[in-house]
């Protein structure tokens, strides 16, 4: 490991098993102080413990649980260097059956949220004038989509507009402001809720021939929390395999 993030306090949202356990796993490995931010108080008390960070409950949804949370890893490192906002939820609906209260239910968590937790960092970050922000978006609403996920593509669209308007106005405070864009990763929710033959269809549509792991997604958050990375704002970096390049089904050469 050659300790990128040494010494850095870094919240990670979302954080409690899948990507972002991945994220903030990968922080701890370079040296940061992490507190870990979820609204599942078990797994997140675990992955807090198991990483030697703090847990914090969060909605982030909610205004005064993004500023409660920021000012907890303050407290407790005494200064937030890197936010990393990765707490989604997609529910699988068509656009003819959503209901207005789920739209916005998707829409708080996956959009809002950002915002919420953008703005509560940005109080600590401003007057430092230096800080990362890093939010995952999705290759689903932002370069691709499949029926069911029309909240969950209009809210991770969303994200990358986001993303572009704060890196702007952050700019001047020495803020960068990135995304990623995972493909499908295998995750314990993927393999819980979706079935084998779907894990296999979705793995044949990659031309790297595999789905990623939190640990590829968690490597891209790393750069973009990194030194190497100051002069990069207002992008997302594709983590997909290759599964957005090909123009239709048939794509793969045949060796003979």
């Amino acid at each position: 490991m050659t300790r990128r993030l040494e010494g850095k306090s870094a919240l990670v949202i979302g954080a409690a098993r899948g990507i972002g356990e991945g994220i903030a796993e990968r922080f701890v490995e370079e040296g940061a102080r992490v507190v870990i931010a979820d609204v599942e108080d078990d797994a997140g008390t675990a992955t807090a413990a198991r990483l030697g960070g703090h847990f914090a409950r969060m909605d982030v949804s909610r205004k005064e649980d993004a500023e409660r949370t920021v000012a907890l890893a303050v407290e407790k490192h005494g200064t937030l260097d890197i936010l990393v906002q990765n707490a989604g939820i997609y529910p699988w609906t068509l656009i003819e059956n959503i209901e207005p209260d789920e739209w916005d239910h998707v829409l708080a968590v996956n959009l809002k949220g950002v915002y919420l937790a953008a703005r509560a960092a940005l109080a600590v970050m401003k007057p430092k004038r230096h800080g990362r922000m890093i939010f995952t978006s999705s290759i689903t609403g932002p370069r691709v989509t499949s029926p069911g996920h029309g909240h969950y593509s209009a809210s991770k669209a969303g994200i990358n507009g986001f993303i572009k308007a704060a890196a702007l106005e952050f700019a001047s405070y020495g803020i960068t402001v990135n995304g990623i864009e995972p493909g499908n990763i295998l995750t314990e929710g993927m393999k819980t809720h979706r079935s084998e033959a779907f894990i296999r269809m979705m793995e044949e549509a990659v031309p790297l021939g595999r789905l990623g792991t939190p640990r590829d997604i968690a490597n891209a958050a790393l750069f973009l929390a990194s030194d190497e990375a100051g002069y990069i704002t207002g992008t997302t970096i594709i983590v997909d395999g290759g599964q957005t390049l090909p123009e239709g089904k048939d794509f793969r050469l045949n060796p003979s």
